[in-house]
C-alpha cells in the first residue's frame, strides 16, 4: 500500500501551518490508472461523488426525465429555491409528496432560504436535504420497479439497481457499505474503482449501448445545470462555470471529489484522507489545472487554488495552495 502523499498545504505568512494528506487516480477509458498520488487500492466510500452512478439505473428505466431533473438527480444542493422547488415540483409529477421521501431533513446551506426559515420561525423539510434531488430519482425509479415505500432499505429493488450499477462501472466487486446521511447505502470501492468509473463516464459519448447513453446525459446535464448540482458560490457550481461546460466534477463528503474530462477521456478521483473541504477543494481545482482544462487565472479559481485565507478585518493572513504532489 503506498503511503498518502501532499494534496494540499496551509500556509499562515510564510510558516507551513498544516498538511493535507490524500490519494487521486487519473483513469482512462480502458479502465487504466494512467496517473496515480498515493495509493490508488485505497478502499473507500465514494459518498454523494458517486451521484451520476446511482442515478443511471433511473436514465436506464426508460423514464421521461427534463434535462433539469437528469441534473438534479446528482445535486448535492445547497437548498435554495431553486432546488425546493426542483424537487416540490417532480414530486408533484409523480403524485408523491415531501412525506414519501426518506431522505431526512437539515437546515439549507442557502444563505437567503436559510434566513426566510429563521425570520419566519420555521423548520426545513426533506426538500432542505442536499440529497433531495437523488431521493426524488430514487422515488421515480421505484414507480418503475414497482417497489415498497422504504426504498433506501439495503435489499429494496432500488438499492440493488444501484449497487449492480456501481460494481459494472466500477469494475470491482463492492467489499461493504455506510450509511449515508441521506439514510441511502454508500458502497465501497477502492479509489482506481472510482476513477475508473469516471473514465467510463467520459468515454460514454463515444459507446453504444444503454449504459453509456445514460451515463452521456448525466455528464452533459451537470456540466449544463451547474447551480443545480450544487448552488451559488460552491466550488462544483464555480468551477463547472469556469471550465465553460467542459467538464463535470462533483464532491463527496469526507473529502472525496471526481471529474469527468470527456474531451480528454479521462476519469478522476481523489480522497483526502482527514476528510477537510478545503484540501479537496484545492487538490481538484489543481488537477484540473494540470489537464489544462482549467484556467489558474480565472477569477473563480483563486477561491479554491491558491485561496486566500482571509481574518476577521479582511487582512490576508495566508493561502491553501498544493501539496508538493500536485505543485
Amino acid at each position: 500500500m503506498s503511503r498518502a502523499v501532499e494534496l494540499a498545504q496551509v500556509w499562515r505568512g510564510d510558516i507551513l501551518e498544516s498538511i493535507h494528506y490524500g490519494h487521486a487516480v487519473i483513469c482512462n477509458g480502458e479502465g487504466e490508472v494512467v496517473e496515480a498520488f498515493g495509493d490508488p487500492d485505497l478502499v473507500m466510500l465514494p459518498r454523494s461523488s458517486c451521484k451520476m452512478i446511482q442515478a443511471l439505473p433511473l436514465l436506464e428505466s426508460g423514464a421521461t426525465l427534463s434535462e433539469s431533473q437528469v441534473a438534479f438527480a446528482c445535486a448535492s444542493h445547497s437548498g435554495g429555491a431553486i432546488h425546493t422547488e426542483m424537487a416540490r415540483d417532480w414530486l408533484a409529477e409523480l403524485g408523491l409528496a415531501e412525506g414519501d421521501m426518506r431522505c431526512g431533513s437539515h437546515m439549507p446551506q442557502d444563505q437567503p432560504e436559510l434566513h426566510r426559515l429563521i425570520r419566519a420561525g420555521a423548520e426545513p423539510c426533506q426538500l432542505h436535504n442536499n440529497c433531495s434531488g437523488k431521493h426524488c430519482g430514487f422515488l421515480m425509479l421505484n414507480q418503475h420497479l414497482k417497489g415498497g415505500s422504504e426504498y433506501v432499505e439495503l435489499d429494496h429493488p432500488v438499492q440493488k439497481a444501484a449497487r449492480e450499477a456501481f460494481e459494472d462501472v466500477t469494475g470491482e466487486v463492492s467489499t461493504g457499505y455506510g450509511i449515508d446521511g441521506c439514510s441511502a447505502p454508500n458502497f465501497t470501492t477502492s479509489l482506481a474503482g472510482l476513477g475508473r468509473a469516471m473514465g467510463f463516464f467520459a468515454n460514454a459519448h463515444h459507446k453504444g449501448g444503454v449504459r453509456a447513453g445514460a451515463a452521456a446525459r448525466l455528464t452533459a446535464a451537470m456540466t449544463r445545470h451547474p447551480v443545480l448540482v450544487a448552488g451559488e458560490g460552491r466550488a462544483c457550481t464555480d468551477l463547472m462555470r469556469a471550465m465553460d461546460g467542459r467538464v463535470a466534477i462533483k464532491t463527496g463528503a469526507e473529502a472525496v471529489y471526481v471529474a469527468i474530462l470527456p474531451e480528454q477521456g479521462l476519469g478522476i478521483a481523489l480522497k483526502v484522507v482527514d476528510g477537510t473541504t478545503r484540501a479537496a477543494e484545492c487538490a481538484i481545482a489543481a488537477l484540473l489545472i494540470r489537464a489544462d482544462v482549467l484556467s489558474a487565472e480565472h477569477p473563480a479559481v483563486r477561491r479554491y487554488w491558491n485561496a486566500p485565507i482571509i481574518n476577521c478585518r479582511g487582512t490576508t493572513t495566508g493561502w491553501v495552495r498544493p501539496g508538493a504532489a500536485l505543485a
